[in-house]
């Protein structure tokens, strides 16, 4: 095969496999430890290959990141996990069985709308009994399955608002779902983020039609973390790699060398067969500059929202997962977990501020974000706060600037795996490992 043959990368989709020839060092140097770089490393592992992790700061985990602060472990990126049967392979396969929290059974999820918290109904009963929207809502529900089902091109927005209406929309789906990304749904096509979920679950032309299929009730696993917080995972899973994980090693810059590639950090060039690029997309892109220009301008493109992330002390009676909060509230505060309640950690209450719809809050001084988080909590729960620790993150945005990803090519020999670039979340970080690995040859 020529040195240069290219291979497409398509967004929420696996990357196809690229046949390349056999070259003598047979190494992989898989650039960042984050959940993605892990999750690839362990499934090369498995598989007998030789490879190295290179990750630039002192820590792996990349956005799953945790510490101790008033003798409380505080999460910022994910706050929990969810024990499905992989996790919980997983968790005995790294011996973390005594470090597992598991929430309490039969916690409620809320929405803040009209001035208080509604409890978001799980299933078609308690949907029509609630108070979370109206009866006229309720009743538009009705033409759910009459309505046409996804089409690619269309809005997030759009797509919820013509299947449910939009007061359930604004009051419940949207919150919902662009909380999972810190994003406003209108930016959101369904083709580049929708798409893969609507699939992966089953939905044809109706979700309501799909919702009396299973019963009427949405089910999901228990919700899960552990003692020391989320980053006990990633922790874990660097420790089972050994040496092969290398923190305080930053890549400074990606070279063609024969066959192969050359990878040169501050103390070292590294020989390898193929490099796996699972960092931020302009890092990737910053890396593949010189590489791949086109390739570099796209990534370069992709947007992330800014999120604040304020944990917050308060003695409440609260109880339950926590709560989104409605598209009609003017407010910044986007939603709030219940640490407290969750996972036994008193008085804790992460809340989150900005994302897509309120952007220009993240730039405030971390005084006046704290003061933000303690007002706006006050609003929808009635509660005093304190904030004692603020720190801000950047999420991929899965808007409309993915649609640079469609058509983007690298050189033969050079991949990418994260969040960003296939399925977010910690299961499609480990399936886009396994099948990273079989493109690698393993």
């Amino acid at each position: 095969m020529p040195r240069w043959v290219m291979h497409p990368v398509r967004p929420c989709a696996t990357i196809p496999h690229v046949l390349t020839r056999q070259r003598p060092n047979h190494l992989i140097v898989i650039v960042g430890g984050g959940i993605s770089g892990l999750a690839l490393g362990r499934e090369l592992a498995r598989r007998g290959a030789d490879f190295v992790i290179l990750e630039a700061s002192d820590r792996v985990g990349g956005v799953i990141k945790s510490r101790v602060v008033d003798g409380h472990p505080l999460d910022w990126g994910p706050q929990r996990y969810r024990l499905t049967r992989a996790m919980s392979e997983l968790v005995d396969e790294l011996g973390l069985q005594d470090q597992l929290i598991t929430a309490p059974p039969g916690l409620d999820l809320f929405v803040y709308r009209g001035g208080r918290l509604r409890r978001v109904p799980f299933s078609a009963g308690d949907f029509l009994t609630s108070d979370i929207v109206s009866p006229a809502a309720k009743a538009r529900l009705a033409l759910e399955p009459f309505t046409a089902g996804a089409d690619p091109n269309e809005s997030v927005a759009d797509y919820f608002t013509r299947k449910v209406g939009r007061e359930v929309y604004e009051t419940l789906v949207g919150p919902l779902y662009g909380g999972l990304y810190g994003s406003d749904p209108a930016d959101m096509i369904v083709g580049l983020s929708l798409g893969h979920v609507l699939q992966e679950f089953g939905v044809g032309r109706s979700l309501v039609m799909k919702l009396l299929q299973a019963g009427g009730k949405i089910r999901t696993p228990p919700a899960c973390s552990f003692k020391n917080g989320t980053e006990t995972l990633p922790r874990a899973l660097a420790d089972s790699l050994g040496a092969r994980v290398r923190t305080g090693v930053a890549v400074r810059a990606i070279r063609a060398r024969g066959a192969g590639w050359s990878v040169e950090t501050a103390g070292e060039t590294i020989d390898a067969s193929a490099v796996v690029l699972a960092v931020p997309a302009r890092a990737a892109a910053s890396l593949l500059q010189p590489l791949a220009e086109d390739a570099a301008r796209r990534l370069s493109s992709l947007r992330y929202n800014p999120l604040g992330v304020v944990h917050l002390h308060a003695e409440t009676r609260l109880t339950g997962m926590g709560f989104q909060v409605s598209f009609v509230e003017p407010l910044a505060l986007r939603g709030v977990t219940f640490n407290d309640s969750l996972f036994g950690r008193a008085h804790v209450y992460t809340a989150y501020l900005g994302g897509g719809k309120h952007p220009e809050v993240v730039t405030l001084a971390d005084d006046a974000l704290g003061r933000l988080a303690v007002e706006e909590f006050r609003v929808c729960t009635g509660y005093d706060s304190r904030s004692v620790a603020i720190e801000r993150e950047m999420m991929p945005a899965w808007d409309v600037t993915w649609s640079a990803i469609e058509g983007l090519r690298l050189p033969a020999g050079l991949h990418i795996t994260s969040n960003w670039e296939s399925r977010p979340g910690i299961p499609g970080r480990f399936a886009r490992a396994r099948a990273l690995a079989g493109e690698l040859g393993f």
